[in-house]
């Protein structure tokens, strides 16, 4: 963050200060842990926690400022509503920083490792800000924009929305210079009530954009490519098709990885993906995309991709057990996420010569339509042919499974009794786990991963 005095903040939000009018110089914090040296501490009050009651905690480790809605102890600004004060903030800062650039990211699937590549592949030509974790709402995204300073070139900011006009609220504090719609599916299909509803919302990144910035709009569905009609600035578009102006040729999949050409008005090179998934490809030609508008060369986002790995935890998490392969997709799920998960374990059972096992807990936020999505992910399994179907507390994907699918479906009511399978798992076999963030389904990766030792120390003593 930029240095700057309470005073200065104060003034800059519309707030009070009460006390020493010290100096603010590194990074404003929600969590009083994170504090350091010098740090804002954001008071903030949510359903569960309320950050006023932290502060002596957040000066402990170093906050010299408190920005509040009540008093509390040592210099604070007194502000109606923190979070609303936070966005005007990092609104204020970025207009200061007239060297960045701001890149803003929506889709229902792959933001944040869209993110992460793209932080990846900019930090080696300048420095570059895209904070880890989800910082995708109404506080992550101004708390992205003020870990900003005079020496960083590039900010990544994640848009996600739960209501219509959040992203346009984002945009609002961010001004992006470039705006990135990956491709809209049925995540949060409940919330919306419709897919046309999703991409509306997710349109109000290319509506806000200001004539001189740049649009990227991938080519996946058939809401994204009709953005282009609302922004009067220049247009980029990624994806499969020879109209792309970004596009991937040859994708082979080696190791559960994606190889492929990358095509570029620049001209053609190879690219090795080290993160996995065939959905992979689209997330890295939007990477692509915005590089290529920013000034990198065709080696530099080449190389860049091709060395690029994901620290996302529990998104596409490899896990070599020994002879065993688990894939932890358990941070999240919808049916365009699932269906990619489900493919992927297929390409990995089919390199190893073992069973495809996967694990599937429920989808959440589909509306209406849940019960016919789960089914048609069920259904998706069976003609992929994997080996095994679990379903943890989610009965609902085997119900639309014929009765002569070759597909071996197993129902059980919690993540410990679905762990029970591991029993029959042999060596080369390749494990899915993937459901919705609420469902917890990393615990059973975890009882997987434990109960597999277990597995290898009885069939080694039958040997």
């Amino acid at each position: 963050m930029i240095s700057l005095k309470a005073s200065e903040i104060a003034a800059l939000v519309g707030g009070t200060l009460h006390g020493e009018d010290v100096e603010v110089c590194a990074n404003p914090v929600i969590d009083s842990r994170a504090a350091t040296a010098g740090s804002l501490f954001i008071a903030i009050k949510g359903e569960k926690v309320d950050g006023h009651d932290f502060v002596s905690d957040a000066q402990s480790h170093g906050a010299v400022l408190t920005l509040a809605e009540r008093a509390v102890a040592g210099p604070h600004i007194l502000v109606g509503n923190t979070i609303q004060a936070l966005g005007v903030l990092a609104h204020e800062v970025r207009s200061r920083l007239s060297g960045l650039t701001v890149i803003g990211i929506t889709g229902s699937q792959g933001k944040t490792t869209t993110k992460e590549l793209l932080a990846s592949v900019l930090s080696t030509v300048a420095p570059t800000m895209a904070p880890h974790g989800n910082y995708n709402n109404e506080i992550g995204a101004p708390l992205s924009l003020l870990q900003c300073d005079e020496k960083t070139r590039f900010c990544i900011v994640e848009m996600g929305a739960r209501h219509k006009g959040d992203i346009a609220h984002l945009c609002r504090i961010a001004v992006p210079d470039v705006g990135v719609v990956l491709r809209v599916g049925t995540a949060h299909l409940g919330e919306f009530g419709s897919q046309a509803a999703i991409a509306q919302t997710k349109s109000e990144l290319i509506s806000t954009l200001q004539p001189t910035a740049i649009a990227v709009l991938g080519q996946y569905d058939e809401f994204t490519p009709k953005m282009s009609a609302l922004h009067q600035g220049r247009v980029v578009t990624f994806g499969d098709s020879s109209g792309c102006e970004i596009r991937a040729t040859d994708i082979e999949i080696r190791e559960g990885r994606a190889h492929f050409d990358l095509v570029t008005p620049e001209g053609r090179t190879a690219v090795g993906l080290r993160i996995v998934g065939l959905h992979q490809v689209a997330n890295a030609l939007a990477v692509a995309a915005v590089a290529s508008v920013l000034g990198l060369n065709l080696d530099q986002i080449a190389g860049g991709l091709s060395t690029a790995e994901s620290s996302a935890k529990w998104r596409m998490e490899i896990s070599e057990l020994g002879s065993l392969v688990l894939i932890n997709d358990s941070y999240n799920s919808s049916p365009e996420a699932a269906s990619a998960a489900l493919q992927t374990l297929v390409h990995f059972a089919q390199e190893r010569g073992g069973e495809a096992w996967a694990f599937l807990g429920k989808m959440h936020e589909l509306g209406e339509s849940s019960d016919q999505d789960h089914a048609a992910i069920g259904t998706l399994a069976s003609e992929l042919g994997i080996d095994h179907l679990v379903c943890v507390a989610a009965p609902e994907y085997a119900q639309a499974i014929p009765t002569d699918s070759a597909t071996t479906v197993h129902t059980f009511a919690s993540k410990e009794e679905a762990a029970s399978m591991v029993a029959s798992m042999n060596k080369g076999d390749v494990v899915l786990v993937k459901a919705s963030r609420s469902e917890k389904l990393e615990e059973l990766a975890e009882l997987i991963t434990q109960e597999w030792s277990k597995r290898i120390e009885e069939m080694a003593d039958t040997e």
